[in-house]
């Protein structure tokens, strides 16, 4: 039997999480190979240990973390800040595997189970990695709670109460027929009844978007249904599978199986084809699906044609937003943020400002109250973390350079107003070399200008009228850019040339081994709301958005000769922000 060796790794936030690692037992003379694995809720990855000596994969080192608040790892039992910051943990446990054991990613296979498999599924939703495959075994995209509004019920609790806890009221006997695992389950020190609210909730959440969403998944991936299961429901695992995007997919169902699928009496039956399907893809590696064209056919296409196509007129729904239009023009005689994205687009430059200064105000308290609410809505609320994460990649970004004495020479191709990357700069120890900001706006010049007077960085920023998508414009960018920025941009434009011309002429400009931060929307819970309520700044026509998945946005930017090296994205999963390198042509 392998031997666990005891290890720990820093989160992105610092916390000390616990994992086991499980060398490889056999040198085949290949790139070293790994399974990485992801525990059930309520458990750690010591429950997995028999999974290092029965599957057959002597030539892989098996990998199991305790995820926050799970068995070594610290934090209040089945707790976290979030379940985006364990999807985040999930990405910092692979980027320390990279980098503390010297495996690849492609060299990676990642098994999850339950509440696992939904982590490990959103994080290969949001973040689009590059690991040979995926097998998730009874993901937990519903829970069984039995009790009648449930789910709205915690909800309203939490609004009231704050973050509580909940015990889980699943016995042992249920999760597998196999009496050793039952009776080890509950001799368990380690494991742990409670369950947040914030993060069951969250689960929820993360569960819905991502099967509505699963085309967007591209990675390889087997699905492993138990049968006989009573803590989860089927239907959504169904429909996940229908929906994934992998090229390369299976699904099985188990016949009489509880839960603990990979604990079970007969698991032998669902080993022997992990094995087989991890060995076909580390013997046989899928192609990737390009994405260049999606869009001209693909699910994203047919979803914004879907919301651009006008509704009968006296549908429900076509009153509907009818309503919520009147609605918003009633507002705008109140609220200066609702005044100001009808006057200049709610995609504008003027918006994306006001909105980052986030200072409510309107006629009287009503509009005050008005603006706040506005103000507040989830996609504004994602945009204000986007600006968040675009600062923080734009300064690890800078200390690369600097770390390699080159100088920090910064051009933002749409910067609007500019008040995101001016902000992020002036708060340097030692300012860039230089920064230049572009804009198609005239209006948004003039006010960009008129910011960089008013932050001091008059010396080394200037800010000019520019096409961010004329290719021979941006190659002739003097001087040459070492960091390049585009930050909410390709978003607003659904064509993948307009986009892909943009990215050659940055790649024309940026010298071998400088950066571009970029970002991405692969996913909104508006956009219809969008679509039907809202215009854009192109003549007051309908903002109608077509979503680019993660992979999309990243393949476009590789294709350009950009290699992404970091990511970042917010716990709705709205907005991303990327950081990439140059890679020699």
């Amino acid at each position: 039997m392998r031997q666990a060796q005891s290890l720990h790794f820093s989160t992105h936030d610092g916390v000390e999480l616990h994992y086991r690692h499980w060398p490889a037992t056999l040198n085949e003379h290949q790139p070293r190979r790994a399974v990485v694995m992801f525990h059930r809720g309520h458990e750690h990855g010591g429950r997995m240990a028999h999974l290092a000596d029965e599957l057959d994969m002597a030539g892989c080192d098996f990998f199991a973390w305790d995820a926050r608040g799970h068995g070594l790892s610290p934090g209040a039992r089945g707790d976290s800040p979030s379940f985006a910051t364990s999807v985040r943990d999930v990405q910092t446990f692979i980027e320390h595997l990279q980098r503390q054991h010297g495996i690849e990613e492609p060299n990676m296979v990642v098994l999850a189970q339950s509440v696992g498999a939904v982590v490990v599924a959103t994080w290969a939703h949001d973040y689009n990695p590059k690991v040979r495959c995926l097998v998730l075994a009874s993901p937990a995209f519903k829970v069984k709670l039995y009790v009648p509004f449930a789910r709205p019920g915690l909800k309203l609790m939490k609004a009231v109460r704050g973050n509580f806890f909940v015990n889980s009221y699943v016995k042992p006997r249920l999760l597998t027929h196999d009496a050793d695992r039952v009776a080890s389950y509950k001799a368990d020190p380690l494991i742990s009844r409670p369950i947040s609210v914030t993060m069951l909730l969250g689960l929820y959440e993360a569960a819905d978007r991502v099967v509505a969403d699963a085309q967007a998944i591209q990675v390889p991936t087997q699905l492993l249904v138990s049968g006989a299961d009573l803590v989860v429901e089927r239907a959504p695992q169904e429909r996940f599978f229908e929906r994934l995007g992998s090229a390369r997919k299976e699904m099985h169902v188990l016949p009489g199986f509880f839960h603990d699928t990979l604990g079970e009496r007969e698991r032998s039956h669902a080993l022997a084809r992990i094995t087989r399907f991890v060995s076909h893809c580390f013997e046989a590696p899928a192609a990737p699906v390009s994405l260049l064209d999606a869009d001209r056919v693909g699910p994203t296409l047919a979803e914004a044609e879907s919301l651009a196509a006008p509704l009968p007129r006296y549908s429900p729904r076509a009153l509907y937003w009818r309503a919520t239009r009147a609605g918003l023009r009633l507002g705008k005689g109140l609220s200066d943020g609702v005044k100001l994205g009808f006057d200049t687009g709610f995609d504008s430059g003027s918006t994306l400002d006001y909105v980052y200064r986030n200072q409510a105000t309107g006629k009287g308290a009503l509009g005050q109250k008005i603006d706040r609410s506005y103000l507040d809505s989830i996609g504004w609320r994602g945009i204000r973390q986007r600006k968040l994460h675009a600062e923080e990649l734009l300064r690890e970004a800078i200390a690369r350079l600097r770390d390699a004495q080159r100088p920090v020479h910064i051009v933002d191709i749409a910067a609007g107003h500019g008040r995101y990357i001016l902000e992020a700069l002036n708060t340097l120890a030692e300012k860039p070399d230089s920064i230049l900001l572009r804009d198609y706006s005239e209006l948004n010049v003039q006010q960009g200008s008129a910011l960089i007077q008013a932050k001091g960085l008059g010396e080394i920023a200037r800010f000019v009228q520019g096409d961010a998508f004329d290719r021979a414009s941006l190659a002739s960018l003097d001087p040459r850019p070492t960091l390049a920025v585009v930050s909410g941009l390709y978003e607003l434009f659904a064509s993948n040339t307009l986009v892909s011309n943009s990215l050659a002429g940055l790649a024309d400009a940026v010298e071998e081994g400088g950066y571009l931060v970029y970002t991405g929307q692969p996913w909104h819970p508006q956009l219809e709301m969008i679509a039907r309520a809202l215009t854009s700044h192109r003549q007051g026509q309908a903002w109608v958005m077509r979503r680019r998945s993660q992979a999309e946005m990243d393949q476009l930017v590789e294709a350009a000769g950009f290699r992404k090296i970091s990511q970042r994205i917010d716990e709705w999963g709205i907005f991303s922000v990327s950081l990439a390198q140059r890679v020699r042509a």
